[in-house]
C-alpha cells in the first residue's frame, strides 16, 4: 500500500509539471517573484468540511461538529519531513477553531480528530467568544452569521530556538483583533494575548499578521533585520509592526499624525483596487529583498474589469531587504484567481485566499482557501522555470 501511495503521489506531482498558461494570471515575468503556481486539479479541493468528527466544547460543554460548515485559511510548516497544516474550521453557527492536518507528500492530508486551538474559559475568552453569547442572547436561525466568533486566520513561523509562533485573529462577533500564540509541538499552544496592546488599540480592528522569515533548509525561520523582527498586517492597507522577541510588538506609526504607516495600498483599476491583505509569511532574501505574497479584492467600480467585483485573487510585492517598510516593486497582475467551481461558489463566492506556503521535496506548495469553504493546493516546481 505504501508503494502505491508513493506512486500516486508521484503521478499527481507529475501532473503539476504541465506548462502553465502565462496570461494575465502570471507574475509578469518578474525575476524576484514566483512566476506561477499550478493548481492540482486532479485532487483539489484537498480538505473539505465534514460532520464525521466532533469534540466537546470547553465553554458550552456541548458536543459540536467543529468543522461541519467550512474549512479555510490554511497555514503550513514543515517538520521532520512532514507538512503540517493549521486550518480554520467553522461549526454550523460559525464559531471558528483551528485544526491540524499532516501530509507526507504535501498533497494528501490526514486530519487530527479534534481542534488544537479554540476559544476556552481563559484570559482571551472575552476576545474570542461572541459578545451575544456572553450576554445570553439566544441563537436564532434567522441570522446564523450573527454568531460568528472564535480564532481565525492562522499564520505560522519558526523561531530561532525551534518554537512555533502563530499569529491569529481573535473575533468576538464585533471586532477582529490580531493575537499571538506559541507552541513546541503544534498541538499544545500558549496564548500570549493581543499583538496590539494598550488602551489605544483595545477596540481597533486588526488581523492577518505575516512575519518576515528566512528559509533555512525547508524551514521558515523568523528573521531579524536591524536587530528586530518585522511583521506585515492589515486587511485594507498593509501596515507594519516590529518586535525584539516575537511576542511583544510595536506598530510603525507616523510620528506627526500618530497613525499607522501604510506600506502597501489598493490601486484603482487593478485586481487589488478594494483592499490588500497579507498571505503567508514574508520571505527575506539578502540579494533580492523581502517577498510578500498578498491577497487582494477587486472593488465594485474603477477596478479590474476582467474580474467580477469583490473577487479575491493574489499578487506579490517586494520590499527592501534592509528597510522592510520600503516598497520596491509589485506585480501588475494576479498570479492566482478563482476559475474553478469550488473557488467560485461557497460561503463567499469568487475567492482564492492564499495563506500557507512550504518548500518541500524541492517544490513550493501553496495552500489556499476556496470560496471560504474548502482548501486547495497549487505547486511551483523551480526546475521547470530554468
Amino acid at each position: 500500500m505504501k508503494s502505491l501511495s508513493i506512486l500516486f503521489s508521484f503521478l499527481f506531482l507529475l501532473s503539476c509539471t504541465e506548462a502553465p498558461i502565462t496570461t494575465k494570471n502570471s507574475a509578469d515575468s518578474e525575476s524576484w517573484a514566483f512566476p506561477f503556481f499550478k493548481k492540482v486539479d486532479s485532487i483539489n479541493p484537498i480538505l473539505n468540511p465534514t460532520k464525521s468528527i466532533s469534540f466537546q466544547d470547553p465553554i458550552t460543554q456541548e458536543n459540536v461538529f467543529w468543522e461541519e460548515r467550512n474549512v479555510l485559511n490554511p497555514a503550513a510548516i514543515v517538520k521532520n519531513d512532514t507538512v503540517f497544516m493549521l486550518y480554520r474550521a467553522q461549526d454550523q453557527w460559525g464559531t471558528s477553531r483551528i485544526g491540524l492536518a499532516y501530509s507526507l507528500d504535501g498533497l494528501h492530508f490526514e486530519k487530527r480528530a479534534t481542534p488544537v486551538f479554540f476559544p476556552d474559559n481563559d484570559t482571551q475568552k472575552h476576545y474570542e467568544w461572541n459578545y451575544r453569547k456572553q450576554e445570553g442572547v439566544p441563537y436564532s436561525l434567522d441570522c446564523k452569521s450573527c454568531y460568528f466568533d472564535g480564532v481565525e486566520d492562522p499564520r505560522i513561523v519558526q523561531s530561532d530556538n525551534g518554537e512555533y509562533i502563530m499569529t491569529y485573529t481573535a473575533y468576538d462577533g464585533k471586532t477582529a483583533r490580531m493575537s499571538i500564540a506559541s507552541s513546541k509541538d503544534l498541538i499544545q499552544w500558549k496564548k500570549h494575548g493581543l499583538i496590539l496592546k494598550g488602551e489605544k488599540y483595545a477596540d481597533l480592528w486588526s488581523k492577518s499578521g505575516s512575519i518576515v522569515t528566512q528559509r533555512i533548509g525547508n524551514q521558515q525561520v523568523a528573521k531579524k533585520i536591524n536587530g528586530k523582527y518585522w511583521m506585515y498586517f492589515g486587511d485594507t492597507n498593509l501596515f507594519m509592526a516590529s518586535s525584539e522577541d516575537l511576542l511583544n510588538w510595536t506598530p510603525l506609526e507616523d510620528a506627526e499624525k500618530g497613525t499607522f504607516i501604510s506600506v502597501l495600498n489598493p490601486r484603482r483599476g487593478y485586481f487589488d483596487s478594494r483592499l490588500v491583505e497579507p498571505g503567508p509569511y514574508a520571505m527575506y532574501d539578502e540579494n533580492k529583498g523581502i517577498l510578500l505574497i498578498y491577497n487582494a479584492s477587486n472593488a465594485a467600480n474603477y477596478n479590474d474589469p476582467e474580474l467580477p467585483k469583490f473577487t479575491y485573487a493574489a499578487g506579490q510585492a517586494l520590499f527592501n531587504a534592509n528597510a522592510p517598510y520600503k516598497l520596491e516593486k509589485r506585480t501588475q497582475s494576479y498570479f492566482i484567481y478563482p476559475d474553478k467551481e469550488y473557488e467560485k461558489v461557497g460561503e463567499v463566492n469568487d475567492v482564492c485566499f492564499v495563506e500557507g506556503l512550504v518548500y518541500f521535496n524541492q517544490k513550493w506548495f501553496l495552500y489556499y482557501g476556496t470560496a471560504d469553504s474548502k482548501i486547495a493546493v497549487a505547486v511551483f516546481d523551480p526546475t521547470l522555470n530554468k
